[in-house]
């Protein structure tokens, strides 16, 4: 099969053209051929699917899959023998290698450990080219012919406010995009404080804006007070979910387009939003199932106990009925934008802020990414939790790694806190050590951030 990236626009769009029935057929062919690469590369698979029939193109016949089950078997997983988690981990530990390849043909991506266990994932060119494609399909939904003039007019600025300093998705994305575009590209972490967020926007005037949700959420905050003074065209959310209402008023207030999308670093193309609410599934390159506790299918219009994913473009690393952690409810019938491709809505993915009082009788809130990208590149952290216990006391729970010294990691975790703090001019606020192990939610996420309610 053709897999340029011009065979895949035309299919895409025949796909769109031809409805319902097309994207189902491409959807199992695709899955069927995934299954067979998986198990005639990964000795991971192999093993996994002896039972499992061939020619399967029902997802139901497989087996789930965890990230803590493909971590711990990394080298057999993967479908290059090249690729060692040794070597992996030697790349992820260098940020001078952000945004470069690994063997000179894999995108490395990490995730933060919201199940119990840091992700450390490749992605190959093939599927690179998918996820292209697919932002192609997302953009065209999002923008009106009129909006393009607009966005040239100001020489397609962009603005990513994402984490910095490890090899987030997002972050390997901005540094190339900011290769290629210089300073038409303005990448801020998402620890800035706010006013220095509010005025390097003022100063750049972006026609496009891509942030976490919860930040965009204070950016409009901002706005509405008067501080800040932006109008994007086009405003993209990604990483935490919103109530329906703050999504109309972050797009009413900065007198912009809000989109939203649903997605993972173990598939970067799951979803995007349309003008309803509802989240459509790119279902002709993912199979999105959302199941109960044991693995079965939840009806329509019912929430999910989990969600478990199937991308169809990634070979180095098959994600194959992986359990992604997340509750979601998917429409019963078909979505009023005339959207042909499954719609859902996320039911377990809240962007929590923590906020606290300031000396000065104000209030500042810190979004949960600012943590992330504070802690995550700490060696020895298998996994942390932050809990507002009072307006201006945070408990640290820690699980060090089998080779951590704790009582040093806690001293490293407790200064990196305290720097993030004082930067937002709470210095005020008390950092503890939490004698507890970090603690499961219902759904056996473990929440990175607990905020004080």
């Amino acid at each position: 099969m053709d897999d340029s990236v011009w065979w895949l626009l035309r299919d895409t769009r025949r796909v769109m053209r031809r409805g319902a029935a097309s994207i189902e057929q491409r959807q199992r062919a695709r899955l069927r051929d995934m299954v067979a690469f998986a198990r005639a590369y990964s000795p991971f698979y192999r093993e996994l699917y002896r039972q499992v029939p061939p020619g399967v193109d029902d997802p139901t016949l497989l087996p789930a899959t965890t990230k803590g089950q493909l971590m711990a078997e990394f080298d057999a997983w993967g479908t290059d023998r090249a690729v060692t988690r040794e070597a992996v981990d030697a790349f992820v530990d260098n940020p001078a290698l952000i945004g470069e390849r690994f063997l000179d043909r894999y995108t490395v991506a990490t995730t933060s450990g919201t199940t119990g266990t840091r992700g450390v994932f490749l992605i190959d060119d093939a599927a690179l080219r998918v996820t292209n494609v697919l932002a192609a399909r997302v953009v065209g939904a999002w923008l009106r012919p009129r909006d393009l003039p607009r966005i040239l007019a100001r020489r397609a600025r962009m603005t990513m406010v994402n984490a910095a300093g490890g090899h987030f998705a997002s972050t390997v994305a901005a540094v190339r995009l900011q290769r290629r575009r210089g300073n038409r590209v303005q990448v801020l972490p998402v620890t800035t404080p706010l006013p220095d967020l509010v005025d390097a926007l003022n100063r750049f005037q972006p026609a496009l804006l891509a942030s976490y949700a919860s930040t965009a959420a204070l950016l409009a905050s901002e706005q509405a007070a008067g501080r800040l003074h932006i109008n994007p065209v086009l405003t993209m959310l990604s990483a935490e979910g919103l109530p329906l209402s703050e999504y109309d008023r972050i797009a009413r207030t900065l007198r912009t387009t809000v989109a939203n999308s649903y997605a993972a670093t173990e598939c970067p193309f799951l979803s995007y939003s349309c003008q309803h609410g509802w989240l459509h599934v790119n279902a002709d390159w993912v199979v999105v199932e959302p199941v109960d506790v044991n693995h079965r299918p939840t009806p329509p219009g019912q929430p999910s106990h989990t969600v478990l994913i199937s991308n169809l473009a990634n070979r180095i690393q098959p994600i194959l009925r992986y359990d992604l952690g997340d509750s979601v409810l998917q429409r019963p019938d078909p979505c009023p934008c005339g959207n042909p491709l499954p719609a859902l809505r996320v039911q377990g993915r809240a962007a929590d802020l923590l906020t606290f009082p300031t000396a000065h009788g104000g209030t500042v809130a810190i979004a949960p990414l600012a943590f992330a990208t504070t802690l995550e590149p700490i060696p020895g952290i298998d996994l942390y939790q932050i809990a507002q216990t009072t307006p201006t006391t945070l408990r640290v729970r820690l699980r060090p790694a089998a080779d951590a010294d704790p009582d040093q990691l806690w001293r490293t975790v407790h200064a990196a806190i305290t720097r993030l703090l004082a930067t937002h001019d709470l210095s005020h606020v008390s950092t503890e050590r939490g004698g507890e192990p970090p603690q499961a939610s219902p759904g056996g996420k473990y929440p990175t951030i607990i905020p004080l309610h």
